[in-house]
């Protein structure tokens, strides 16, 4: 006799049931898998990787029975590293980052954060992005025109503004009125009310537009003769390749 679909559910629960009886927890994370102990995983009693095991099960299962959590397997084990001896990992930085976020454990974000890599990034450099008005903004707009101009081509260009002072922005200014071409498509950055430079905002904009997973390179964009400012010291040419 087969056995009816009312009773499938009852069947998952007792395995839930069972599984969290056990001080031995099998965990598939992201599709890799891990074995540890309830109280590995219930170290940090505020974070939310001890609220899933804390209680009744707040986790689906597999098909095995194991407790699945869908995020990346691959940076759990540095996760379950720190809880099992305390030892903060020395790399994938950036990405256990985000995973201890995701798990709120304090004490691996605040340890962390700590790191150079994660310093640099919070406190250093997103500080000083902090201060570029519409940074973000102007990052997709770059990519939006540069998307738009890419057709049937190999590359295609963005021409960039950067201004550093008030006194630069009213020179560049006048230098995009005497430019010919489409002042709406080009990007303006600046100014701004920090010690890095001009060549140190190029680096970031070029960082952040290969982080969405675009190849780009930049250069000064010299004007045509007779131009009355040197357009290098404000434009700059992004150039995009597509392939």
């Amino acid at each position: 006799m087969s056995i009816s679909s009312e009773h499938k559910p009852l069947g998952k629960q007792v395995t839930s049931s069972l599984h969290m009886l056990s001080p031995i927890v099998e965990l598939n994370v992201g599709g890799e898998m891990y074995t540890t102990t309830l109280s590995t995983l219930k170290k940090h009693p505020g974070s939310k990787l001890a609220e899933m095991f804390t209680g009744q099960p707040k986790l689906r299962t597999d098909s095995e029975g194991r407790f699945f959590i869908d995020r990346p397997g691959t940076y759990f084990k540095y996760i379950l590293e720190y809880l099992r001896s305390n030892q903060v990992p020395t790399q994938c930085i950036q990405d256990v980052y985000k995973e201890a976020l995701f798990y709120d454990i304090e004490p691996l974000i605040k340890q962390l954060e700590d790191s150079p890599q994660i310093f640099g990034e919070l406190v250093a450099r997103r500080q000083f992005l902090a201060r570029v008005p519409n940074y973000s903004e102007n990052i997709e707009l770059m990519i939006r025109i540069a998307r738009a101009e890419a057709v049937a081509s190999r590359q295609s260009s963005v021409i960039v503004c950067v201004v550093r002072t008030e006194e630069d922005a009213a020179r560049c200014q006048d230098a995009l009125n005497s430019l010919d071409m489409d002042k709406k498509s080009v990007v303006k950055f600046g100014p701004w009310k920090a010690v890095p430079s001009i060549s140190d905002l190029l680096d970031c904009i070029q960082m952040d537009v290969e982080a969405k997973g675009y190849k780009i390179s930049f250069q000064p964009h010299v004007a045509e003769k007779g131009f009355r400012f040197k357009s290098h010291d404000f434009f700059y040419r992004f150039l995009f390749t597509w392939w």
